[in-house]
C-alpha cells in the first residue's frame, strides 16, 4: 500500500469545504446513513476525526477519546478543528512505525498505523458524500483519490455487521454504472441517487 497521508489530507480538505456549507438549522436533515441525522453523522465524523488523532499519538486504552462529539454552535469551525488535528497527527514522520488501537473495530483490536489511515481515508470519502447529499450540494475527489479509494471500498467485509445498529456502512448495492465513485459507495451501502 502507497503512504496515503497527501490523499487523505486532500479528502479532509474536501470534506471541511463541504461541512463549512452546513448551517445550524440543518443538523436534523436526514442523511443517507439511515440512523444518523445530520448533526448526528457531524458528531461521529467530530469524534471519529479526534479519536484516530488520539491513537496516531499513542493512545492505547481510554474509549472516550472516540466518543461522538454533538455540534453545539458551529459546524464549520467544530468540524474544521477535528480534521486539521487528525492530519496534523497522521503527518508524524513515525507514523508508519506505530500501531493503531481501533476500539470500534471486531471488540476491538491493533492494527498497523498504515492499515489505520486507509480506514480513515475511505471513511470521509464517503462521509463527505453523505453531509453533501443531505444538504444538496455537489462535492468531487480527484482520480488518484478514488482510485486509492476503490480497492479499499472493495476490502471492506459485507456482512451481518453491516446491518448492526450505528453501522456506519450498510449492505453493499449492486451497480451498473462506470463512475468509480458511484461504485465506491455503492459498494458500502449508498445509491447514488439516494435524495432527503
Amino acid at each position: 500500500m502507497n503512504d496515503l497521508r497527501e490523499l487523505h489530507r486532500r479528502v479532509m480538505d474536501v470534506s471541511t469545504s463541504v461541512v463549512a456549507r452546513v448551517r445550524p438549522d440543518q443538523l436534523d436533515l436526514r442523511t443517507p446513513c439511515s440512523e444518523w441525522d445530520l448533526g448526528q453523522l457531524l458528531a461521529h465524523m467530530i469524534g471519529q476525526n479526534h479519536g484516530f488523532a488520539a491513537v496516531a499519538d499513542g493512545e492505547t486504552s481510554d474509549r472516550s477519546v472516540w466518543a461522538d462529539r454533538p455540534v453545539v454552535e458551529d459546524p464549520a469551525k467544530e468540524y474544521a478543528a477535528s480534521a486539521e488535528r487528525v492530519v496534523s497527527a497522521f503527518a508524524a514522520d513515525d507514523l508508519y512505525e506505530r500501531q493503531f488501537w481501533l476500539p470500534e473495530i471486531r471488540g476491538g483490536v491493533t492494527l498497523p498505523a498504515e492499515t489505520g489511515v486507509s480506514f480513515h481515508f475511505i471513511d470521509y470519502v464517503v462521509h463527505s458524500w453523505d453531509v453533501a447529499r443531505a444538504i444538496d450540494v455537489p462535492v468531487s475527489f480527484e482520480d488518484d483519490v478514488l482510485a486509492a479509494a476503490l480497492p479499499i471500498a472493495e476490502a471492506v467485509p459485507d456482512g451481518a455487521n453491516r446491518t448492526a445498529p450505528g453501522a456506519a456502512f450498510q449492505p453493499g448495492l449492486s451497480v451498473s454504472t462506470a463512475e468509480t465513485f458511484d461504485h465506491i459507495i455503492a459498494l458500502l451501502g449508498r445509491s447514488s441517487a439516494w435524495t432527503g
